[in-house]
């Protein structure tokens, strides 16, 4: 006898084996009919999965309401999608097809290169595949007759990656459907005709076998697909307002910021407009952390890498941190030897030949080649040690820690809170560069507290205070605090379960007191050394974007890494708790988040230019640049419009340059000692003697008012929970 336990706490009970989609259909037609898969004890499942003759098990039928649904969809119509391209376009070789959190994509190699001019044949095939409806069927196959069957489809990509990627598989899987067979982990909806008629292509792009620029070089098709039409119109105009918004396109058209190759990829030049907006924002933070008893530091731009190694963000990140800067010529070879040992990608031969090369450098370590991997690989590192490496900084905490310790500390010196707008770098992949929001070089709004274990409650919450108010100047209130949690099951986390228990269980603990929206815990989001808090901003399209965090460590001022401490009441030394905070993140990335939220039309407070005079006539010009003056004198930031064009037009221009406030002044004005206001949002504002417009002004910056954003016309994206479904 099965037992089949159901999400609402019934059970069914049947004698002999039967589908998950049997199932579906005892329980109603209704079930049935709209059944996408389902997850049985908690891990997906096809509906054609047949169920044990016997036992217990618990199931879940899922429907398109279900938020896992929804990346069933789309994975399921990116193997429509490659179908529909190979019935178009001969020698078609398949990499991978998995979704994203708006879509999907497939990675294809075509002799006949595919370009958005094909997108609508492409889209009337993969209509015709629906219209098909063929049933999506798995295929369950022995390593072997797997190797054999993509090597009989032609498909090289995938026989390469059942050899390599695939290795420890001893089953695989495939999915067909008509002529099409894939392989592919699942699972799958049950045919095309479930795919219906709100799907889209949206772009191609280059990319990389594997993501590797010395492999062969592939398309990536990208396309979305949802339940819906509405759904699917929604996510068009939110992509639609997106471009409007693209900061790298405002950025330039505003005169904020500059990437030049010439300097380097992802390195941002800081042009003078957007320099007041960082300006700006970097006084009002530094206003904000003296009134909360923050101490002002400075650290160097690189340290040793012995440094960071203590800290564990080498080699933790070492894939994505700049190469060490060597003294001495073979340091760099020395870095490249460790790392092939580490890894075990030399033999004999290839080891002996970068010792005579070392040598040549002037490389002298007292090394064994007979000896074991462990013994050279200790010897290498002792080299290493003896000859100065540095970083070029990929973090502040250790600098910040570093001056903790730099004199003993008492239990009444503490909290300490240390901040500093940090330059650090991070060697990002130039796939991954985007604009602002994926940089090289960024500098972060950060700080670190030391404090006791009693004082980490009151410390956090200050942290939250701090953040939210940084938001709400912004008028970004549309927020979620994302719990980022250690995954028990992983090792990249450093330090004992029992610190991790304490340091999740303070945080939960004062968000849920805070009454934090969101407050879920994420296992695997957490840094490596402590739990956090991220805070998910909403912008005014429904984009979600991470911003500031609040990060707590018992790990780095440990024993077994910095040994931080302090003297206590009791006269015996105590171990103190880092907080890591930065509300705004990265200035970059959160400036490049900025642009797109107003689309560039910045609030009065942060805009680089606040007011504009603008004359009439000639014959206003000295009373215009005596009002100009004013402004200046006022604190702010103003220029002028002199030139004999015609009014209309200065003011056009002024509204394209996005400028919140133009005082036109012409002969009346001058007579009356008024200007005519001009708002941005609101139009003529009429007459105002020039004191009381500068006053308006002045009470608006004051008080940071954020007077208009752009309403979110469409919801958020739905839940990509569920897209793990390549192999």
């Amino acid at each position: 006898m099965l037992t089949v336990q159901l999400p609402d706490g019934s059970q069914k009970q049947y004698e002999s084996s039967l589908s998950i989609y049997d199932v579906a259909a005892d329980i109603g037609p209704g079930l049935a009919k709209s059944a996408i898969a389902a997850e049985v004890d908690g891990k997906p499942a096809d509906l054609s999965k047949q169920l044990p003759d016997s036992g217990e098990v618990s199931l879940r039928i899922l429907t398109k309401r279900d938020p896992e649904a929804l990346a069933i969809l789309r994975h399921s119509t990116a193997h429509v999608m490659a179908q529909a391209v190979m019935r178009l376009f001969d020698g078609v070789q398949l990499a991978f097809g998995p979704t994203t959190a708006t879509g999907f994509y497939y990675d294809i190699s075509c002799p006949e290169p595919i370009s958005e001019e094909d997108f609508p044949k492409i889209e009337a095939e993969m209509k015709k595949i629906v219209k098909e409806n063929e049933r999506f069927e798995r295929l369950d196959q022995p390593r072997a007759e797997a190797l054999a069957l993509c090597d009989e489809l032609g498909q090289k990509f995938k026989v390469e990656h059942i050899e390599t990627g695939l290795a420890d598989e001893s089953h695989l899987s495939f999915y067909r459907q008509g002529e099409f067979v894939d392989l592919c982990r699942g699972v799958h909806i049950p045919s095309t005709s479930h795919i219906g008629k709100a799907f889209k292509l949206l772009s191609v792009a280059g990319a990389y076998w594997k993501g590797d620029a010395s492999r062969e070089q592939l398309q990536r098709l990208y396309g979305t697909v949802f339940f819906d039409k509405k759904e699917l119109q929604d996510h068009l105009h939110r992509l639609e307002e997106a471009r409007k918004r693209d900061h790298r396109v405002l950025g330039k058209q505003l005169e904020l910021f500059h990437i030049d190759t010439t300097v380097g990829s992802g390195l941002i030049l800081w042009l003078p407009k957007g320099a007041i907006i960082r300006g700006v924002l970097e006084e009002f933070i530094r206003t904000e952390l003296k009134s909360r008893s923050y101490e002002a530091v400075y650290t160097p731009h690189v340290g040793r890498v012995e440094l960071y190694e203590t800290s564990g963000h080498f080699p933790y990140y070492k894939e994505s941190q700049f190469a060490p800067l060597c003294e001495h010529d073979a340091g760099g070879l020395v870095e490249y030897w460790m790392d092939q040992l580490k890894e075990g990608n030399l033999d004999a031969d290839g080891e002996a030949k970068l010792l005579d090369a070392a040598r040549l450098m002037g490389f002298d370590g007292q090394l064994d080649l007979d000896s074991t991997s462990e013994q050279r690989l200790a010897a290498l590192n002792k080299w290493a040690h003896e000859h100065e490496r540095y970083l070029l900084k990929p973090m502040n905490c250790p600098h910040h820690i570093m001056i903790y310790k730099s004199k003993p500390r008492s239990y009444r010196d503490l909290p300490v809170r240390l901040a500093e707008f940090g330059t650090v770098y991070r060697y990002e992949q130039s796939g991954e560069l985007s604009g602002m929001t994926r940089v090289r070089g960024f500098t972060q709004d950060d700080a670190h507290i030391f404090c006791t274990e009693e004082q980490v409650a009151d410390e956090v919450r200050g942290c939250i205070e701090f953040t939210l108010k940084v938001l709400k100047s912004l008028g970004m209130e549309n927020y979620r605090a994302r719990l980022g949690f250690r995954d028990p099951d992983s090792n990249k986390y450093v330090g004992s379960p029992e610190q991790w228990d304490r340091a999740e269980q303070a945080i939960e603990q004062v968000a849920r007191e805070m009454n934090l929206p969101g407050c879920e815990p994420e296992p695997g989001e957490a840094a490596f050394y402590g739990p956090k808090i991220d805070f998910v901003v909403t912008d005014c399209i429904g984009r979600e974007w991470q911003l500031g965090t609040v990060q707590l460590d018992y790990n780095l001022p440990s024993e077994a890494r910095f040994a931080l401490e302090y003297t206590g009441a009791d006269n015996t030394q105590h171990r103190p708790v880092m907080i890591h905070r930065a509300p705004l993140g990265s200035m970059e990335r959160f400036i490049g988040v900025l642009i797109e939220h107003f689309a560039g039309a910045f609030p009065l407070w942060l805009a680089p230019e606040q007011v504009r005079v603008l004359t009439v006539s000639d014959k206003s010009e000295e009373y215009g640049r005596q009002v100009e003056k004013q402004l200046t004198a006022a604190g702010l930031r103003a220029s002028g419009d002199y030139r004999g064009a015609k009014l209309g037009a200065k003011i056009r221009e002024a509204q394209l340059e996005l400028t919140p406030y133009m005082f036109v002044v012409g002969e009346k004005d001058r007579d009356n000692g008024t200007v005519t206001v001009r708002d941005r949002i609101d139009g003529d504002l009429g007459a105002m003697s020039v004191d009381e417009a500068i006053a308006k002004l002045q009470e608006e910056i004051a008080s940071r008012q954020v007077r208009q954003v752009a309403e979110q016309t469409v919801g958020a994206e739905v839940s990509d929970r569920g897209a793990q479904n390549e192999y």
